[in-house]
């Protein structure tokens, strides 16, 4: 259900703010920028979520800290969407909701955000040559990069883009060298 609602709020915002930038013939970075600054704000005061969600203070009130703290500090479209969250009892779903349409955003100014799991850490040479060489196979126009390290890899690499993994650990080819041994063992 939070999915849901999350996609169902997150696609009305997107389209908010694509019709914002048609407007302004722009590249959504204003809006994206915007956003990525009220996550921010939300994530550092987390006892704003307390009191926006908190079931023993009135909707009404609710609304007016909301007027008080968004009102002509942050764009119409997004100070108004606040509101409607919280007029429909959605604003537990907002971090949620700000995910989805962040990463919409993301995917409409080809940025792509990729995971890199390595055996040992790399440095910023490899991390460089690494990203240039993913730039130069993906449709992006930018990357939002990720490194993680992973001992139990042995070597290689595991890159992940989206829904799309590039495996190339020696752990995996063992794995699969594995399979096969056993496969012929059986058969």
């Amino acid at each position: 259900m939070a999915k849901l609602v999350s996609k169902t709020y997150g696609e009305a915002l997107f389209q908010v703010a694509m019709e914002k930038d048609q407007e302004k013939a722009g590249s959504g970075e204003e809006f994206y920028s915007e956003l990525r600054g009220l996550v921010k704000l939300l994530e550092e005061n987390p006892k704003f979520d307390d009191l926006m969600i908190h079931p023993g203070i009135a909707k009404t009130e609710k609304l007016s800290i909301l007027q008080k703290v968004f009102q002509g500090r942050t764009s119409p479209e997004l100070y108004e969407f606040l509101v409607l969250v919280v007029e429909k009892d959605r604003y537990r779903d907002i971090h949620d909701i700000m995910e989805y349409v962040s990463d919409k955003m993301k995917e409409w100014q080809k940025i792509g955000v990729t995971y890199v799991t390595t055996p040992i850490p790399l440095s910023d040479e490899q991390k460089e040559q690494v990203q240039k060489r993913i730039l130069e196979t993906a449709p992006y126009r930018s990357l939002e990069m990720h490194y993680s390290v992973d001992p139990e890899l042995i070597g290689g690499m595991v890159i992940r883009i989206g829904d799309r993994v590039v495996d190339s650990s020696v752990k995996r080819k063992l794995d699969d060298l594995t399979k096969q041994l056993l496969q012929i063992q059986l058969g």
